[in-house]
């Protein structure tokens, strides 16, 4: 992968007629990738409590058709999907992400549940809806902001056609700037440089898939799901 990545750059600095980055100017990227500057903030989420953030957040996803639950625990997120589950006239099966599964301290309690069927892993695109967590959520736009890993995998995201992410009060940020600094702060305190360790792909979602190319009338589920359905988990 090394090797491929050297190969690339080298073909575009021999098309701009340039040799590799040197001295004062490769330190001083060195310098803006371990300390980032932070671009203009909103003063929409200034000064504002995790109560405010929330509540910010929640008329967000709104604006962006999203369908939104609020519960006081982890515990009370089976029932609530059944329930939508049930609203929306959509099948008793679901996929959850490993990070929901039985392995992890995340783990979803399906027992109360027991008419839905669910799997745990990735999706292959015959799965009607998915369950996934979060890393963060951006009040700022009503963005989510999910990680590609073995224990979220991006499939989830995109391959049904409904998706139900879970967030919890204590991951919602501002503004979007918020959110890129807590992930590099957690792969950082992970072990590794800045930067050092980051996912494959980030993905920012805001609101379910739409298009208005086709005679511009919005047309949804266009590059992904139909539905986006969000709980959001008192800690």
């Amino acid at each position: 992968m090394s090797a491929a990545r050297d190969q690339i750059l080298g073909s575009i600095r021999k098309s701009l007629g340039r040799g590799p980055v040197e001295g004062e100017a490769a330190a001083g990227l060195h310098q803006r990738l371990a300390t980032p500057a932070r671009n203009l903030i909103p003063d929409r989420t200034a000064g504002q409590d995790t109560a405010g953030l929330v509540g910010q957040l929640v008329g967000k996803l709104g604006e962006a058709a999203c369908s939104v639950d609020e519960v006081a625990s982890l515990a009370e997120v089976p029932a609530r999907i059944a329930a939508w589950l049930q609203r929306e006239n959509l099948p008793a099966r679901l996929v959850q992400a490993p990070a929901l599964g039985a392995d992890s301290d995340e783990r979803l309690d399906w027992t109360a549940t027991p008419t839905i069927e669910v799997k745990t892993g990735t999706a292959d695109g015959s799965e009607d809806t998915s369950v996934t967590p979060v890393f963060a959520a951006v009040a700022e736009t009503g963005t989510l902001m999910l990680l590609s890993d073995a224990t979220t995998p991006t499939g989830l995201n995109f391959l049904p056609e409904n998706h139900i992410a879970v967030v919890r009060r204590s991951q919602v940020v501002g503004p979007l700037e918020d959110a890129w600094s807590r992930l590099r702060g957690a792969r950082t305190a992970a072990g590794g440089a800045v930067g050092a360790g980051m996912p494959r792909s980030v993905n920012l979602i805001t609101g379910p898939s739409r298009t208005g190319d086709i005679e511009q009338r919005i047309q949804m589920g266009a590059h992904g799901p139909r539905r986006l359905h969000v709980i959001v988990v008192d800690d």
